[in-house]
């Protein structure tokens, strides 16, 4: 495995770096397919429950890599599709589907698609040091991992569209306005502050987080009618299990609960 990406666990969480600090941890190929697998390896893991995102240096990343890109530009329209923009958007997608909680713990610089990773995640914890910028428009492009996208339905169409357009940086105070990100934290406390939040949601049952990962992220963009059926859907799938049954008894007896979080008796299932 590449040492682009760095893997840690501790407890219940993996701690994801990407660790090209001298490049400011640019996407480049290696990278987002280094990326794509360790959350692979992450899902089936059944001891690891969330994942902190990260980055190594003064960046969390300054977006793709130019260089690379560029030699896919200038070998074809069609490789530059290929090799660029539908990867980057495989890795966009993976995260925002990701079925365990994902916090992106943004350490410093997070422009172009380190913005859209960021985007991407569920949950999201700025660094005072932090800074973001959309700058694809001064390269003569728009974003391409999903940032024209996914940025407007975060931040309102007419703040997204200033931030497209201008490619000018902001700070975290900023991004916390824009709901890009749920708090900021003192750069050395930033670690520390997604794992207390990771905490806070691991004393629930994993298949209700499973769950509630799913419903939002497929229903988000769907009329209210057919988000409702997703709902319906993900509640239909837990209604059998035994984490409901415990939940629900737990809360009759006024006790603690202890969730097995399990989708039935085999472990392989387990969220």
């Amino acid at each position: 495995m590449s040492e682009c990406v760095l893997k840690e666990i501790d407890g219940a969480v993996a701690t994801l770096t990407l660790n090209r600090p001298e490049k400011l941890n640019a996407l480049n190929y290696e990278t987002i397919d280094a990326l794509l697998l360790r959350l692979d390896e992450i899902e089936s893991d059944h001891r690891v429950r969330g994942v902190i995102l990260t980055g190594a240096g003064r960046a969390f990343s300054a977006g793709g890599d130019i260089p690379e890109f560029s030699q896919s530009v200038a070998e074809s329209p069609e490789t530059a599709l290929r090799d660029f923009v539908a990867r980057g958007q495989r890795l966009t997608a993976r995260i925002e589907a990701f079925r365990k909680p994902i916090v992106a713990a943004v350490n410093g610089l997070a422009y172009g698609g380190g913005c859209e990773v960021t985007e991407a995640a569920p949950l999201a914890i700025a660094s005072d040091r932090a800074v973001f910028a959309k700058p694809e428009i001064r390269l003569g492009m728009p974003p391409t991992f999903g940032g024209t996208q996914r940025l407007p339905r975060l931040a309102g169409r007419k703040r997204a569209m200033q931030l497209l357009l201008t490619g000018e940086a902001f700070p975290a105070v900023r991004a916390l306005e824009l709901g890009l990100v749920n708090a900021i934290a003192p750069h050395e406390d930033l670690l520390p502050a997604a794992r207390t939040l990771l905490d806070r949601i691991f004393v629930h049952s994993p298949l209700a987080i499973a769950t509630i990962l799913t419903a939002v992220t497929r229903g988000i963009n769907l009329p209210i009618a057919e988000g409702l059926l997703v709902e319906a859907e993900q509640f239909a799938r837990i209604a059998p299990t035994a984490d409901l049954r415990e939940g629900l008894d737990a809360w009759v007896s006024r006790r603690d609960p202890h969730y097995p979080g399990l989708w039935s008796a085999t472990p392989e299932r387990r969220a």
